[in-house]
């Protein structure tokens, strides 16, 4: 799943293809990937695209007085062509979910991969016209977060677990599995730890989620979309990685599966050496 630094990512190499340049057509194949109807997306045609960014892990399109907005989920992408494609197949059976073409040729396809489709289109007038942008809590790499406010986040949160609240859209915008999975691993703390801490902890945490985040947009500076999945992976310490050798100590990188999902950690660095029950309502409390 593209989280914030592949969606931040992902506007910087779209905003410089498509700013100032005008809307063909604007096709949508999955027809339920498409959330309102309200201005149709038939109204795109001709409108020139403005500046593309991002609020959380939803990615938007300024196009005239609308905002094309689109959450990847977990299997969506964006894929660029220099090309005109031609759609053939059935639609909704395929992964094409719906397609951009600019006046004067190229664009893209919004794609999702898989069975589950989760992948949302919106087009509103106003991004806060989005239920989950409208829910957002706050973007954890702005001016405004600051260790005091974040600390104010995990006093709220009581004894949730941190794993849940770092992921959490409505408490703070733009992490997800992995990322929560590097910046615990980054915080040496277990991902069942509650999310009342000391507040050495939770400086540490806070400290951790503004260096992994930085780091992983650094590295994803100047990419183009299609390079993006690639450089996640491989900037990856423990996401992912089960079985493998933790980077840091060597350890061996553990799994713990619950509902559809699951997430990684190294037992010497964030649990005391402890491999945590792989279950749901496994606790391990530091």
């Amino acid at each position: 799943m593209p989280e914030l630094p592949e969606i931040h990512a992902m506007a910087a190499d779209l905003g410089g293809r498509l700013e100032g340049r005008a809307i063909a057509r604007f096709d949508v194949v999955s027809f339920a990937a498409l959330k309102t109807f309200d201005p149709p997306v038939s109204a795109l045609s001709g409108l020139e695209i403005g500046e593309v960014t991002r609020h959380g892990k939803f990615l938007d399109i300024a196009v005239a007085d609308l905002h094309l907005i689109m959450h990847l989920a977990r299997a969506g992408w964006i894929r660029w062509w220099e090309t005109p494609r031609v759609q053939g197949g059935r639609p909704g059976k395929g992964p094409l979910a719906a397609r951009l073409a600019l006046e004067g040729g190229e664009g893209f396809d919004v794609t999702e991969a898989g069975t589950k489709k989760s992948l949302a289109i919106y087009l509103v007038r106003q991004p806060s016209e989005v239920p989950g942008i409208a829910n957002l809590g706050p973007d954890p790499l702005t001016e405004e977060f600051t260790p005091e406010v974040f600390r104010g986040i995990l006093a709220k949160a009581g004894r949730s677990q941190i794993k849940g609240v770092l992921r959490n859209q409505s408490v703070i915008a733009g992490i997800g599995n992995a990322y929560s999975d590097e910046i615990l691993h980054s915080a040496r703390m277990s991902p069942f730890k509650p999310a009342s801490m000391t507040e050495d902890e939770a400086n540490r945490l806070f400290d951790a989620m503004q260096t992994t985040l930085r780091e992983a947009i650094s590295r994803a500076d100047g990419l183009a979309a299609s390079e993006l999945k690639k450089e996640k992976k491989s900037g990856l310490q423990v996401h992912g990685r089960t079985g493998q050798p933790c980077p840091v100590c060597g350890d061996t990188v553990r799994q713990v599966i619950y509902s559809d999902s699951t997430f990684q950690y190294c037992p010497t660095c964030q649990t005391g050496g402890k491999p945590l029950a792989d279950r749901v309502l496994s606790r391990l409390v530091k």
